[in-house]
Order: structure tokens, then sequence, then C-alpha cells
């Protein structure tokens, strides 16, 4: 156990009173949440734009725009959550989620389309990950690792489950009324789950602790380490969803059908659950900065074998899980930063504010990843680009240690 842990636990002295219900409704609301205001876009997109006559371009912009919304309104919402906890941020932020669905169900035309994608980027900072684990985090503390696992786990099945269900009623329904079909949904399973569930009283905030670092949220966010890691995260995300957006076609270039393509695809995701079930083993043995160092360089080697690697598919198959796997050790990575350097006193501001460059990445990361494939020369350059960003990245994460502790 590194020195910061140490110490977190003996502030600890007393367990704080977490609602039994928390966990496992959270569970369910990222499942739903994820499943119905993300994943589900992809899948009705091609119907959208066959229907409406929008261009692709602005729909997937118009999603971009709720990301890039996302990013910015956690880090507000991340001073809520440490302040009151997460029963009102969260209730609120899901009947945001179904009242934007509606609107975009509804909309007459592109721009009434953005404005619903907008409140959605609203119902995303308040619903997804980011509050769910600031109340794991103050909840479960010090143990707080198994319990974000578990939700992680829980939110990977998110398009397992909602992909082929919104694909099943779209095949029935139009895209409008599947959105409000959807959107009813949502409604009716993570409202009541989270007004309900998230009853507990809030613990107050664990002592700062202080070994000659900053303590203040404005002296952590100014400080190098912590620059540093909100760079090498940054980086790794943009890399990261650069490569899962554009693995299809890299497949598709190197001449394996659709269907191939689509499955190596869908291992990553199976890799992603497999990944979040050894990261908690891995924390143990472990510091902070190593671990950012070697999952982020592993990231950027997955990447580069994809680049040079051209076949046979059972080999190109076997390393779509193994990156998955990365990726799912990235998320409890990203998770766990925070607390891992500077403890659980301030993290729903400190994680919203790594947050934002990260989730800006993500959103700009489909887009820049298309475009940069033709003047790099095909995908397989973009690849082996995208494992220089990777690289520079874990370079980057090994001196995100704060001053005067050894973690």
């Amino acid at each position: 156990m590194n020195d910061l842990s140490t110490a977190t636990a003996a502030a600890v002295t007393k367990q704080p009173t977490r609602p039994r219900a928390a966990l496992p409704a959270l569970c369910l609301t990222q499942i739903t949440s994820w499943g119905i205001v993300y994943y589900a876009f992809p899948v009705l997109n091609p119907q959208i734009t066959t229907a409406t006559g929008w261009s692709a371009t602005a729909t997937t912009a118009a999603f971009s725009a709720a990301l890039l919304v996302s990013a910015a309104a956690g880090i507000r919402i991340g001073r809520i959550l440490d302040a009151r906890g997460p029963r009102t941020v969260m209730t609120t932020g899901s009947v945001i989620g179904a009242v934007s669905l509606v609107v975009i169900a509804t909309a007459p035309n592109l721009a009434v389309f953005t404005v619903g994608w907008l409140l959605a980027g609203l119902a995303m900072a308040s619903t997804f990950y980011q509050p769910a684990f600031a109340a794991l985090t103050r909840w479960w503390a010090p143990d707080h690792i198994r319990a974000l696992t578990t939700v992680t786990l829980a939110g990977g099945l998110a398009s397992t489950v909602f992909a082929p269900l919104t694909a099943q009623l779209a095949g029935h329904f139009s895209w409008r009324h599947t959105y409000l079909i959807l959107a009813a949904v949502l409604a009716a399973v993570t409202v009541p789950a989270h007004a309900l569930a998230l009853r507990g009283p809030w613990p107050p905030a664990p002592p700062a602790v202080t070994t000659g670092v900053p303590t203040s949220t404005a002296g952590i966010t100014r400080s190098r380490p912590f620059l540093l890691l909100a760079t090498a995260l940054t980086f790794s995300s943009f890399a990261m969803y650069a490569v899962v957006v554009t693995l299809v076609p890299l497949l598709l270039d190197r001449g394996y059908t659709a269907t191939q393509a689509a499955w190596a695809l869908g291992l990553g995701g199976a890799g992603q659950t497999l990944g979040r079930t050894l990261y908690a083993a891995l924390a143990r043995r472990s510091s902070p900065a190593l671990r950012a160092s070697v999952l982020i360089g592993l990231g950027g080697a997955t990447t580069a074998a994809f680049a040079f690697v051209p076949g046979p598919y059972p080999l190109l198959a076997a390393l779509a899980v193994v990156a998955g796997t990365v990726r799912g050790n990235l998320t409890l990575l990203q998770a766990t930063a925070v607390t891992d350097r500077w403890g659980a006193n301030r993290y729903g501001r400190l994680s919203g504010i790594l947050a934002a460059p990260m989730t800006t990445a993500s959103a700009l990361a489909p887009f820049a990843g298309t475009a940069l494939a033709v003047p790099l020369g095909g995908y397989p350059s973009l690849f082996a680009a995208l494992a220089l960003v990777s690289a520079t990245a874990a370079l980057v994460a090994w001196h995100t240690t704060p001053t005067g502790r050894t973690i």
C-alpha cells in the first residue's frame, strides 16, 4: 500500500454510512444511461439521416457537441457533488436526459435536433461515470476500487444490452418513436433509482493529506503533476477513441469482411470487461505513476501492432481482445487517478477538471482520426501515428507523482 493510501485509510476511523441500494442502483443506471443516451445514437443515425435528409456529418456534429457540453459542465457539477452528494445531481440529470431525448425525437429541423443534444450533454455530465465515481469514492473509501470496478463492469454491458435493443425497436418503429420509447425507459428506470437509492447521508470530505504538496483545488490544478496527468490522459483518450472508431475501416482496407471487422470490434468490448476485473490486483502491486505509464504504453503497443501486423485474422482478433483489456484498465486508471495522488477530499471538482480535456479529446477523435487517415497515407500510417501519441503520453505519465510523495 502506498503512502497516500495508508494515510487515507488511517484518516477514515469510522466506516461511512452507505446506502445499501446505491451500488446495484448505479450499476443499473449506468447500463441504462450509457445505453440509451450514448449508444443508441450510432445505431439510429443512419435511419435519422435517411428519413430527414440531414447529413451524417451534421447529426454526428450535434452528438459531438453534447460531449463538449458534458466536458464543460462536468467541472461545475463536480463542485456540487463534493458539497451535496449525488442524489439531486443524478436525479435531475436523469430528468434532463429524458427531456432531451423527447426534444431530439420531435425535432422539426436540425437546429432543434442540436439543441436536444446540447441538453443531452448536461445529462451525460450529471449521470455518466463521473458522478457515479464521485459517489462511490466518498461512500466506499478506502475500499472504493472494488466498487468502481463493479460499476464499470456493469457499464460495459450498456452497448451489449441497448445496441441490439435499439436495433430491434428501429426495425418496428421510426427513429422518432424509438427515441420516445427509449426516453420513457430512461425516465422509468433512472429517475426513481437515483431518487430513492442515493438517499444515504453524504459523508464529510476526508481531511486533505498534507505531505508538502498543494491541498487547495487551485493549487493542485495548477501544479506540474496535475497538468502533466491531464496531458497524458488527454493524449491517451484521443488515441484510444480514434483507434476504436477507425479499427473497422483499417480491417476493411486490408480485405477483411464487414462481419470480421465488426467481430474484432466486439471482441475489444469483451476485452474491456476482462481488463476491469484485473485492475484491483494491478493497483495493489504498482505505484500510480508506474501504473499509468505501463497501461498507456501498452495501449500504444497494441495500436502499433495493428499498424504493422496485417494478419492472419485470428491473430488480429486476439490483438483486439488484448487492446480491449488495456482500455478496460485505462477506464479505472482515470477513475482512480485523483485519489491515488491527492486523496478524496476534492474528488468531484478535481475529477471534473481532469475529465474536461479528456472528454473533449474523445469528442474530437472520431473526426480527427478519420480526417488524418488520408494525408497520412492510409489507416496503417494513422495507427502508427496514434501509437506515437500514446508513447508520448506514457512518458509524460511517468512524471505525475506529486512532489513530496513516493507513489
